[in-house]
């Protein structure tokens, strides 16, 4: 006899106080919850690279850097997502554990997330009205894909090369990053 198993549907204050307990990072998407995978040490370097070149440039300015350990709500997928970096300019987002308004959102591809990252989270963060850029950056490989809202539903895609240098522009706030700030000591820079 085969054993069927039951898949819980857990509320977002369910998962919220679970994961206040939690030892390990899990997001919620439409009433399941998923163990988020450990990352890699070039994964963990390029996200603090983006991370570090939004901090610094909100020293002194209203919008706020975060690294992965910041939650984003999207309340019109009934999720919770940890992006590696988001840039926040609104100043109403202030709850203490998540965010739901940011400007940039950066995600750092590795096998396990990429698809996830490309597809599924792509498709829940283009709802949210104030995101203007969504950074992907490779984790394997010299790569780093910039997608900016141009107006409404509208996107452009840029692949960026080693020279490119790409400004993104939230409220008032002006940040030039190329692919030297994303790969600087990974290992995967040219010498």
């Amino acid at each position: 006899m085969s054993a069927v198993a039951e898949k819980l549907h857990f509320s977002e204050s369910d998962y919220l106080d679970f994961e206040s307990l939690a030892k390990d990072k899990h997001e919620y998407v439409a009433g399941q919850i998923f163990a988020m995978a450990g990352a890699s040490e070039r994964h963990n370097r390029i996200a603090g690279n983006v991370f570090f070149h939004l901090r610094l440039a909100t020293r002194g300015h209203s919008c706020r850097a975060f690294i992965a350990d910041m939650k984003l709500r999207i309340a019109d997928y009934r999720s919770y997502y940890y992006p590696d970096a988001m840039l926040v300019c609104d100043e109403r987002d202030q709850h203490p554990i998540y965010k739901t308004a940011p400007c940039l959102i950066a995600e750092v591809l590795s096998p396990s997330t990429a698809t996830t990252d490309q597809r599924e989270k792509w498709l829940a963060y283009q709802t949210i009205p104030s995101l203007r850029y969504y950074l992907i950056v490779d984790a394997e490989r010299l790569y780093a894909r910039l997608l900016t809202r141009i107006e409404g539903d509208r996107w452009t895609e840029q692949i960026l090369d080693r020279e490119d240098v790409v400004e993104i522009a939230c409220d008032g706030l002006r940040i030039s990053l190329g692919l030297d700030d994303f790969y600087e000591d990974t290992g995967l820079l040219p010498t």
